[in-house]
């Protein structure tokens, strides 16, 4: 904290003035301040499994082809979040809309604290712009959900008998090639006590798909487990009211002016492109200094 005093000051002192002395202070004072926000943020992640992967899924609402538009952006958004933390992800799975976007994605987030990070981005997120498949060029109003769920570890006891599942394969859809439709790589596994069903087809193997779903189904039975009862799991899993308006946690304004709001915390925001090119660090600051530590 001392060096970081020192440096505001010599950042003072030379604020006006060029030269390479005046550079090197405003950079290390950036790095500085970098630093120790990263710092702030991890003090702030004191839940059981914030240290954890996330998965992260990614649902259409209300707005048709404009919601399922809705689910790329903000999966580009959180990707780029992703890569400026050095976070590996990879899509689990993807369903394409009727015309474009995606109707569902669900990603795998690894990498220290990634569910700690994300946690609190579960919710209905609103999108207000023109639309670019409105040929009268009107504003629209669109909605997707983000859920999240820690991965558990592997030495996590679930008890998953092979008897209550119904494995159903089928082709792959969207992006992946000829030989993505040619086989029926695609998987959907159904855990028939609790009507869990998790689907993973963006590998081109059937048994890499089934890895995949089983690992998703694992962490859901495991968030089951945790819950004491079917009430208790509603309540962790996020309040998660209709896709639509009046439910969101978060606006994103493109069009008339920009700006992208946080409703539970009041935090905001007029730079939306940036946002939306996965700098969201200050509003998952504000939300883990206002929302309660989740599971």
């Amino acid at each position: 904290m001392d060096r970081l005093e020192d440096l505001k000051v010599l950042a003072e002192l030379v604020d006006d003035e060029e030269g390479e002395d005046a550079r090197e202070v405003r950079s290390e004072l950036a790095q500085v301040e970098d630093a120790y926000e990263r710092l702030e943020l991890e003090t702030l992640l004191s839940g059981e499994h914030d240290s954890a992967n996330a998965i992260v899924e990614i649902n259409a609402g209300a707005g048709g082809t404009e919601a399922c538009d809705w689910v790329d952006i903000l999966l580009r958004m959180y990707l780029r979040w992703a890569e400026r933390r050095g976070y590996r992800t990879e899509i689990l799975n993807s369903v394409p809309g009727d015309v474009a976007g995606s109707k569902n994605v669900t990603v795998l987030f690894e990498g220290r604290n990634a569910y700690g990070y994300l946690r609190n981005e579960r919710g209905v997120h609103r999108l207000v712009r023109i639309s670019p498949f409105d040929a009268n060029k009107r504003r629209h109003t669109s909605f997707a959900a983000v859920d999240v769920i820690p991965q558990i570890e592997d030495d996590v006891d679930v008890d998953i008998n092979p008897d209550d599942l119904r494995v159903d394969t089928y082709r792959s859809s969207g992006a992946g090639g000829q030989h993505v439709n040619k086989t029926d790589s695609a998987v959907r596994i159904t855990h028939i006590p609790t009507g869990i069903v998790v689907s993973c087809q963006n590998e081109r193997s059937q048994h890499a798909n089934r890895d995949n779903a089983m690992k998703v189904l694992a962490a859901r039975l495991a968030e089951l487990q945790r819950a004491e009862t079917e009430q208790r799991l509603a309540e962790l899993r996020g309040d998660m009211r209709a896709i639509e308006w009046g439910s969101q946690m978060r606006s994103y304004v493109f069009q008339p002016y920009t700006m992208v709001k946080d409703h539970r915390t009041g935090h905001e925001t007029g730079d939306v492109v940036r946002v939306m090119d996965g700098d969201i660090d200050d509003f998952i600051q504000a939300s883990l200094k206002a929302v309660p530590s989740a599971v």
